[in-house]
């Protein structure tokens, strides 16, 4: 979300031209301008911007169409009724919460009878509103000027007001002690791009992580990549994905949750796994008849040995998180497939197996393999009505080839 390192300051929105290009966003003719630009094509925007500056301050216009263009790009993460109500920054349709990963930790909150969240380092509101809808009153924090006003107009925008208060200060001087739970999201990107060092955060991780254990309960926002061995004992690590893709992890304290265990939780189905510990290393052998790929977020918590017992299978490789089995298994945290040739890696004999099969519909995944996907299909010259799926990966340590079609 869109937060600056700065220290907060108090000068008006005219002593800012970002801020008071926003402001006059906000004016009935700003209003009208983005309510008339709600559908236009981003390739016809010079002409677009060459008819509004007829009738239109160019200033107010070229916010207006950086509105518009930002409000397009947030429609994937908040819906087109949302959107379209909103107000964004870049950083802050880059790093805003979608909506339905949001909402399922707002769920969890109020499922536990949180009725008040401090939300810091709050962006332009995402989590805010998601809180707001489940109940919850919050208040929420971040020390950039536009950002707070963007979150603010957000909340108004959504009819939340009356529940969300917006705060413009540094979040390491709010005192928390009022509210039943604390969320922190800190910021992951600097000047140069993502952050991977959490103690680069900002605030730094080692911050968050004091901050959630004085609070009765507490949800930290972390990347989906982050070292296990930097999660402390005292947190349930939870790893989201919404429609196949990991999209965060949470480290969740305090009363309601299970200290020390993993999660991997599926949107949109709300399904959930979790371990109290990471299990011993799963077996590894021959491939079956089936093979199973894990969802992304089973994987990053390391639940993958949780799931090869459920199954009664076996990895392909020790270092491949990819099941097979001798017999048909359904989960909600696979998808299953069933395997018809396994070849040592060879592009020649893949393409003429596909020649000989007619496949014109190849879908390639890949997980241990150097391999380019559209690189292999493009060789393969596809042509026929059959359809496959191929996966370039290890098995014993091999580059192997298997093929094969989805279950079900």
């Amino acid at each position: 979300m869109d937060r600056v390192n700065a220290t907060t300051h108090s000068a008006s929105s005219a002593d800012d031209p970002a801020r008071a290009a926003f402001a006059a966003l906000r004016t009935p003719e700003g209003g009208q301008l983005l309510a008339e630009l709600r559908d236009h094509d981003p390739a016809d925007e010079l002409a677009t911007a060459t008819r509004l500056r007829r009738a239109h301050p160019a200033e107010l216009v070229s916010a207006a169409l950086g509105q518009a263009r930002l409000r397009q790009r947030a429609v994937a993460k908040f819906g087109a009724e949302d959107a379209y109500r909103m107000y964004f920054t870049p950083n802050g349709v880059e790093q805003a919460t979608r909506t339905s990963v949001a909402a399922h930790r707002a769920a969890r909150f109020a499922g536990l009878g949180v009725r008040s969240v401090a939300d810091l380092c709050c962006g332009i509101g995402g989590d805010a509103i998601a809180l707001a809808r489940a109940g919850i009153s919050v208040l929420a924090v971040d020390r950039d000027p536009l950002t707070a006003e963007v979150a603010r107009a957000n909340a108004e925008a959504l009819g939340l007001g009356e529940l969300i208060e917006v705060r413009c200060a540094d979040v390491t001087e709010i005192d928390t002690a009022p509210y039943d739970a604390v969320f922190v999201d800190p910021a992951r990107r600097g000047g140069r791009g993502r952050i991977f060092d959490p103690e680069a955060y900002s605030p730094p991780l080692s911050w968050a992580t004091a901050a959630a254990l004085k609070a009765p309960r507490a949800a930290l926002k972390i990347a989906p990549g982050i070292p296990h061995e930097a999660i402390g004992p005292e947190a349930e690590a939870e790893w989201i994905s919404d429609g196949g893709d990991v999209k965060e992890a949470v480290l969740w304290y305090g009363e309601g949750f299970a200290p020390g265990s993993f999660r991997a939780t599926l949107l949109p189905s709300g399904a959930t796994l979790s371990a109290p510990a990471p299990l011993p290393a799963p077996p590894v052998g021959p491939v079956g008849r089936y093979l199973y790929e894990p969802d992304g977020a089973v994987i990053r918590a390391h639940l993958v040995a949780d799931l090869v017992e459920r199954c009664g299978g076996r990895l392909v490789d020790e270092t491949i998180a990819y099941i097979t089995s001798d017999e048909p298994y359904s989960s909600p945290y696979v998808a299953g497939y069933e395997i018809t040739d396994e070849l040592p890696f060879n592009m020649k004999r893949l393409k003429a197996l596909l020649r000989e099969r007619q496949i014109g519909v190849l879908t390639v995944k890949k997980r241990g393999s150097a391999v380019e996907p559209e690189e292999l299909r493009r060789r393969m010259k596809l042509s026929g009505p059959g359809s496959a799926t191929v996966f370039l990966t290890r098995v014993a340590g091999a580059p192997t080839m298997l093929i094969g079609h989805p279950l079900g």
